[in-house]
């Protein structure tokens, strides 16, 4: 009896035979003949194309800060205005230095990142190795709604609730103080607009966020590593502190540098709130001007159009957007570099 050469046998496929030598790739979809289905090619090119849209709009971004920028950049030496220490476009003689923007922006965003991130992390810990699957169902849409607050209300009611509420206590604490430090003059004095307030109100605003993917990247850890961690004896403290969190630092620390660039761009909470004085301070309790409330100080006044003044608030811009970019290339590339694989 003849028996057939098994590499060339045929097997039954969808469609007609194929030879075992052939590359068939496991869990393959039948290929109906070599042709796709026209749904599934319509949903192909719409899928591209909604790509190609987004990476469109980034480069259009660009090209529009770019083009308006580099004439302000002729007039204005890029060394001077990245190192300047004094910025009073509008005034006669001009400063274009924009450290002070720079420094006040960051000033309120270490300040929400102060009070969001550890707040942020110990909510997704509780979420995901404390709560019950009640509690769970119950807090989270209550962050949600947090989420959904539009920006502006955070900034009236840092303007309106928390700049009083500070007010109220540094009051309180002003006797304790003089009485610790025998300094009458000791007296720290908040202003209405203050970094503080702000900085507040977007810690607020970025805590669901930051809690959210926390959340996400203690919920992808095995479950083997925290049974294996019980079963050392560990207590659940220890699983959650010494197990899991270092297991999903990558996710952390990446969840970290997002909410920390959310923070940079804010725009109505700094300019309703934090001021639109342009110094460079380390005082939370002073006003500051961030690069957001400078652009939107610019886009509502009536600066002409094409002037060295309305150029300011391209370069700005500018600087702000390669801010932000770095920070997402820094949180890709920690992504990168400590992500975990499990199997």
């Amino acid at each position: 009896m003849a028996i057939e050469n098994p590499a060339t046998a045929q097997i039954p496929v969808a469609g007609g035979a194929a030879s075992i030598g052939s590359t068939v790739r496991p869990g393959a979809p039948p290929s109906l003949g070599g042709r796709r289905r026209p749904l599934e090619t319509l949903l192909q090119w719409l899928f591209a194309a909604c790509a190609l849209i987004s990476v469109a709009t980034t480069f259009g971004i660009i090209f529009v800060l770019l083009s308006e920028s580099v004439p302000f950049f002729r007039a204005v030496p890029i060394v001077s205005f990245l190192t300047g220490r004094e910025w009073t476009p509008l005034f006669k003689p001009p400063s274009f230095g924009v450290l002070p923007l720079i420094c006040g922006t960051f000033l309120v965003a270490a300040g929400a990142a102060i009070f969001a991130l550890p707040m942020g992390l110990l909510v997704a810990i509780y979420l995901s190795e404390y709560a019950s699957p009640r509690a769970r169902a119950l807090l989270k849409p209550i962050l949600e709604i947090l989420a959904g607050v539009p920006t502006v209300v955070y900034g009236f009611f840092a303007l309106l609730f928390i700049t009083p509420l500070l007010q109220s206590l540094l009051e309180r604490g002003t006797p304790l103080l003089r009485t610790l430090t025998r300094n009458p003059a000791l007296a720290p004095n908040i202003e209405v607009f203050n970094a503080l307030s702000a900085s507040i109100a977007i810690a607020i605003m970025t805590l669901p966020l930051v809690s959210s993917l926390c959340e996400d990247a203690l919920h992808v850890v095995p479950r083997s590593l925290r049974e294996g961690a019980y079963a050392l004896g560990a207590t659940k403290m220890e699983v959650s502190t010494k197990v899991v969190v270092p297991a999903a630092l990558s996710g952390i620390a990446a969840s970290f540098i997002l909410a920390v660039s959310r923070a940079v761009g804010e725009t109505m909470i700094v300019a309703i709130a934090a001021g639109s004085t342009p110094q460079i301070t380390l005082n939370p309790l002073q006003s500051v001007q961030t690069m957001t409330g400078y652009i939107v100080q610019i886009a509502l006044g009536d600066v002409p159009h094409g002037s060295i003044g309305y150029q300011t608030l391209f370069a700005v811009a500018t600087v702000l957007f390669f801010i932000t970019v770095l920070m997402n290339i820094a949180s890709i590339a920690l992504v990168k570099r400590y992500r975990q694989k499990y199997d």
